[in-house]
């Protein structure tokens, strides 16, 4: 099935059928989650968040749609995660809010930075902690776990053996051969199942695209030292808050080079407590210091560690970068971005740099020296892979959608037959029984917006009216009419927002819109208030168009005197 085409109401699921329905992660990069049916029970891999990108103004997170799940939540045996990052784990708090003892099933520090974010919405969940080479029997599902390199410590692949065929995701991964705490992809095991037969194969996609091998961590190491060691002032290192091994290497470089580090972001603050106290962050003593600290410290004995690599504005980076955060920047500071940009970030990303180089930082990204790594398997890691697992049937996740057909191609070309390499979206429906599977219909599947409190009451209108307010401006006009006589008593009064400096431009416009009202309503005096509004909409949405080039949202008002 190509991607965008539309697809029928699915059958039902008959016995011995295994289900496999994505709710996200099919089309964007974020808010993963994959459900899989078999015999009335329901497991689920990955529950995550995608963040809004600048046509969606006011929008916090967006959660995978669990409406096809949602009258079913006693049927779910348990959520897999996978590992630790935010569009993996960020939306199990609102799963959970539906049903609070739904089992979650990951790794130590999985279950560890879930707990945390879980806490804060008061919520304790059930658990269970698993690690590479366990197998667990979650109803009808049987999981195992395999070791994967990923750019956060104790990711996972799950194989789930069914009565209807195997399934290997991988979940997000690469290939690194010498990961910083040593724990590789575990291809034997990949291989392993591979011989016993792996039916369907669901594979990372979000590095598809890119040629050869994705570099290997420890590149990094030393450019970070270098960068450190000409650095005369302070460095502010941007990551995600969930990045343990570039947090490690930033550890490790100011050690070498006398500098104290200062943890900036809540988030930040509170993963990377958790993980130096399960010990997948080693912190050499005395390093740390508090946010007070700083300011008594010299310029070149200070490292920041802080969130806001993506240009997200309520984080560290951002206030900085706009003066309104306590740390303030000096002309001289280098400021390093130590993470890639996630598709449809760029603008926001290079404003922040434009504001940071403005108050005279240096910035240095990935653009200019190898400070970041993927954490995701290039093309030859892909290779690898599908000729290692010689699946039957292919289906790409995790990614936009030409990421997911880049993918099918090189599955394509380690000798899987076109027909069965499933190019999928958000809600396809894929049917797997006797080791066949097959695209069998479409359910609906939506983007939820959390909007400060609000969650799922946002709609696509809602923020097309908010880029209209942003983009074009507001104009409200008050009309007062006497149907009796046919004339207006007061107005129209014209109040514009974002259109025109001067409301006085309106002028010209006025008399206009007062013909158009007497006329409407001497000609016809039975004419509803709403079409009244709508025939001052038409004038003055014309006049606008016309001598101001604009297309703002236009709200009358007429009322009757």
């Amino acid at each position: 099935m190509a991607p965008g085409s539309r697809l029928s109401t699915p059958p039902a699921l008959k016995p011995g059928t295994c289900r496999i329905v994505p709710l996200g992660g099919l089309g964007e990069v974020g808010r993963n989650m994959t459900v899989f049916e078999l015999d009335g029970k329901i497991l689920i891999v990955d529950c995550g968040v995608l963040f809004p990108e600048e046509h969606q103004p006011g929008v916090d997170l967006i959660l995978p749609d669990f409406s096809y799940i949602e009258d079913r939540l006693d049927d779910v045996v348990g959520v897999v995660l996978t590992h630790g990052h935010e569009d993996h784990i960020g939306a199990v708090p609102y799963l959970l809010r539906l049903k609070a003892d739904i089992p979650l099933i990951g790794s130590t520090l999985t279950l560890a930075l879930i707990e945390a974010k879980l806490e804060e919405h008061r919520i304790r969940p059930l658990t269970l902690t698993v690690t590479e080479g366990d197998t667990e029997h979650l109803g009808p599902f049987e999981c195992e776990f395999v070791a994967v390199n990923h750019s956060i410590p104790d990711a996972l692949a799950v194989a789930i053996k069914t009565q209807a065929g195997t399934i290997l995701h991988t979940g997000d991964f690469k290939m690194d051969q010498l990961p910083l705490d040593g724990r590789i992809t575990d291809l034997r095991a990949f291989a392993r199942l591979g011989e016993d037969g792996v039916d369907l194969f669901l594979t990372d996609s979000t590095n598809a695209e890119v040629p050869g091998f994705t570099t290997t961590e420890k590149e990094i190491g030393s450019v970070l030292e270098g960068l450190m060691a000409r650095a005369s002032q302070r460095v502010i290192v941007a990551s995600f808050a969930s990045h343990v091994h570039r947090i490690q290497q930033v550890l490790d470089a100011a050690h070498q080079h006398g500098r104290k580090v200062c943890f900036v972001g809540r988030s930040m603050v509170r993963n990377m407590g958790i993980a130096a106290k399960l010990g997948y962050l080693k912190v050499p003593e005395g390093i740390l210091v508090d946010l007070k600290q700083v300011d008594q410290l010299p310029d070149d004995r200070v490292v920041l560690m802080c969130t806001g690599s993506q240009g997200e504005p309520m984080a560290a980076l951002s206030r900085m970068a706009n003066g309104d955060h306590r740390i303030q920047l000096n002309a001289g500071d280098l400021v390093i971005l130590a993470s890639s940009l996630i598709p449809g970030n760029e603008t926001s990303v290079f404003r922040v740099v434009n504001g940071l180089m403005k108050l005279g930082a240096e910035v240095v990204h990935k653009g200019m020296a190898q400070v970041h790594v993927s954490g995701h398997a290039s093309q030859g890691e892909l290779l690898y892979c599908y000729n290692i697992v010689k699946p039957t049937h292919v289906m790409p996740v995790h990614g936009e959608t030409r990421h997911l057909i880049a993918n099918g191609k090189i599955a394509e070309s380690t000798g899987v037959p076109r027909e069965k390499v499933l190019l999928t979206e958000d809600g396809s429906v894929v049917d797997l029984m006797d080791g066949v599977a097959r695209v069998t219909g479409q359910v609906e599947c939506g983007f939820v917006y959390v909007d400060g409190s609000s969650i799922g009451e946002i709609t696509d209108a809602d923020l097309k009216d908010r880029q209209v307010l942003g983009e074009e401006g507001f104009i409200s006009i008050i009309s007062v009419v006497n149907r009796q006589t046919g004339t207006i008593v007061s107005g129209p009064d014209i109040h514009a927002r974002g259109v025109a400096e001067d409301d006085s431009v309106f002028d010209e416009v006025k008399l206009k819109i007062a013909r158009a009202l007497e006329e409407a309503v001497q000609s016809n005096a039975d004419h509803t208030t709403h079409q009244l509004q709508q025939v001052v909409r038409r004038v003055i949405g014309t006049w606008v168009n016309r001598k101001l080039r604009r297309r703002p949202m236009i709200v009358p008002v007429v009322l009757e005197a």
